[in-house]
């Protein structure tokens, strides 16, 4: 298969060919990048007891999770680091409240515990959404979507992130217990992708190039007919063998594809945005609506459905003229 940005310049060029049409190639639109990990990563107040508190747990399992945590390799832990930590420190704190004496210790212990349930979603957004990993998925850098060598691990990354969404569910309804290294391996494996930004760039490109061809054939349906009285010509002969040829057997599939990659990978990643939406940072709002929100009738997949739509009749109209509009099977 062509390359898709050659196949669709290709396919424009063509149909203005064929139509006695200047082709106009449009500036591919502006899409949202991922903001940078400043502008989407959240603030967590540290809310870990004081070192004399600490010298007074000797003997409690949670002096070894804060100490790892002071420790020069914790003061600089990763955002799915982070929650692992939060998390321990919760579940072994409550082990160490039946083993304290001190009641002022246990009442601080006890309101530190709380504090850190209040600050968890933070925490959780920060190891979803604040991650290089993701970043790297949703990465507009690395050209367009090619459903020949990426149809396998899209179904792959269908499925890990919605084994994400579970756990975070689970999370931010109160069930702590499960480890999160299964997690931090679908991570690990977003580094070595950029499949969702792909998608999006050949999303970007498909909408501007199908607006393209959308204007040639308005121009010549509006302009001047292709056929006169409905009587199909030798011109109209050709343009219905492009659309079969080109338009249905090239152009499309490639439409198809990019449509069930952006199914398989958007619908699960808009879960994973908003179910943290009353976390989610103002600055990661403008992203969040052209590429996530999927009730948003101005995000980009709208959009892309939409021109799809608007090119879809125009080829109709166009062979109606000539009493060749397809009719379905």
């Amino acid at each position: 298969m062509a390359k898709p940005e050659t196949m669709m310049d290709e396919y424009v060029k063509r149909l203005a060919t064929v139509l006695d049409v200047d082709p106009v190639y449009s500036d591919l639109i502006d899409i949202e990048r991922m903001p940078r990990p400043r502008d989407r990563r959240l603030s967590i107040p540290e809310h870990d007891i004081n070192m004399l508190d600490f010298l007074s747990l000797y003997g409690c399992e949670l002096q070894f999770v804060v100490g790892e945590k002071n420790s020069i390799l914790g003061r600089v832990m990763q955002p799915l680091n982070s929650l692992r930590y939060e998390l321990r420190f919760i579940e072994v704190a409550q082990q160490c409240l039946v083993e304290i004496d001190s009641e002022t210790l246990r009442t601080k212990l006890a309101q530190v515990i709380e504090i850190k349930k209040q600050y968890l979603p933070r925490v959780i957004w920060n190891a979803t959404w604040g991650t290089d990993e993701i970043a790297q998925l949703v990465s507009l850098s690395s050209g367009l979507y090619d459903p020949e060598q990426s149809q396998y691990e899209i179904s792959s990354y269908n499925q890990d992130i919605v084994y994400i969404n579970k756990r975070i569910q689970q999370l931010l309804q109160g069930q702590y217990e499960k480890d999160l290294e299964y997690m931090g391996e679908i991570q690990q494996r977003w580094q070595y992708g950029s499949r969702a930004g792909q998608l999006q760039n050949s999303a970007r490109l498909l909408i501007s190039r199908l607006d393209d061809g959308t204007q040639i054939l308005k121009q010549r349906i509006e302009h001047k007919p292709l056929c006169v009285q409905g009587k199909p010509n030798n011109q109209a002969k050709i343009m219905e063998s492009m659309f079969f040829m080109v338009y249905i057997e090239k152009v499309q599939p490639y439409m198809s594809a990019v449509n069930s990659g952006a199914d398989q990978l958007f619908q699960p990643l808009a879960r994973l945005a908003q179910m943290q939406k009353e976390v989610m940072p103002p600055t990661f709002d403008t992203y969040y609506q052209q590429t996530l929100n999927l009730n948003n009738q101005e995000n980009i997949w709208a959009l892309y459905q939409q021109r799809i739509k608007e090119h879809t009749e125009a080829w109709q109209d166009l062979l109606e003229q000539c009493g060749l509009r397809p009719t379905p099977d």
